[in-house]
């Protein structure tokens, strides 16, 4: 069983594909003028997707046509040139112009996973007796598609990665509406957040401390939804990478898949083209 259905994964490819520089099928520096067959792209591609979904070690989804040694230069390369993100990029961009972002209301939360390996984005988790884990700051819009992805250790402060967070999303999406207002929970709910909304021009409600969260649940839900549908990729879930570069290349990719699982979802009522799924549910 595949681990996405082709209706995703091939738009997801397609403008992965269109990102990568071009490589020649045999590498033209070797001595004798020969060597072995270059492994394709789509391949390795399609081995860090099922690292991704299943967070399954190397070792255990490598194949003949394709060794895990393949594929953790690769997936190294890739993350080193930042292709997650753009691929992001261009999916938040499709988004925007066939469905339409909602940027009037943002939401932005954190979500703590397990990073059993350590690594630099690994620090002592204060919801898990103190082993190593991974925070995340997520900003999404008024429909839960994410904006920006913020990777920090564990024992980070949410506060602290609100910053990058909101700049972030603004760097992704561009120019943003004249009146914003920024869903938090009470984590947030502090003079230093008010300030970093002030400065950006931005309307914050937050949750109070001390009132019980159902008075007060807002619009921040969606967040909340979006960092459930993360946590279902296995390799986000429980990280296993150390380097950072990649940690960020795994957030990032699950974005870029979300953001287009949700374009073709909301595509399908108004838009008709070759491969288009036959139900709503893509799993």
């Amino acid at each position: 069983m595949p681990a996405l259905p082709s209706s995703l994964l091939t738009p997801i490819w397609v403008q992965f594909a269109a990102l990568l520089p071009a490589r020649p099928e045999y590498d033209p520096a070797h001595p004798l003028g020969c060597h072995r067959r270059r492994i394709p792209d789509r391949v390795v591609f399609e081995h860090v997707i099922n690292a991704l979904v299943h967070g399954s070690g190397y070792e255990r989804i490598a194949t003949a046509g394709c060794s895990d040694r393949t594929i953790r230069r690769r997936r190294k390369a890739w993350a080193d040139a930042g292709l997650s993100q753009q691929l992001h990029a261009l999916a938040l961009a499709a988004h925007d112009h066939m469905i339409g972002l909602d940027l009037h209301d943002l939401a932005v939360d954190g979500a703590l996973t397990k990073a059993p390996c350590g690594g630099q984005r690994a620090g002592r988790s204060p919801v898990d007796r103190g082993k190593g884990g991974l925070k995340r700051s997520t900003t999404v819009d008024a429909t839960g598609i994410p904006l920006a992805v913020i990777s920090a250790p564990a024992n980070r402060n949410d506060n602290a990665l609100l910053e990058a967070s909101l700049d972030t999303a603004v760097t992704q999406t561009g120019p943003i509406p004249e009146h914003v207002t920024v869903h938090l929970d009470r984590a947030y709910d502090n003079t230093p957040t008010r300030q970093r909304l002030t400065d950006r021009g931005l309307h914050g409600q937050i949750a109070r401390k001390g009132v019980p969260a159902p008075i007060q649940v807002g619009r921040r839900w969606v967040v909340e939804r979006t960092n459930s549908w993360m946590n279902d990729y296995g390799k986000i879930r429980r990280c296993t990478e150390r380097d950072a570069a990649v940690v960020d290349f795994y957030l990032y990719l699950a974005a870029a898949l979300i953001t287009t699982r949700q374009l073709i979802r909301r595509a399908r009522p108004h838009y008709r083209w070759d491969g288009r799924p036959t139900t709503r549910r893509l799993k």
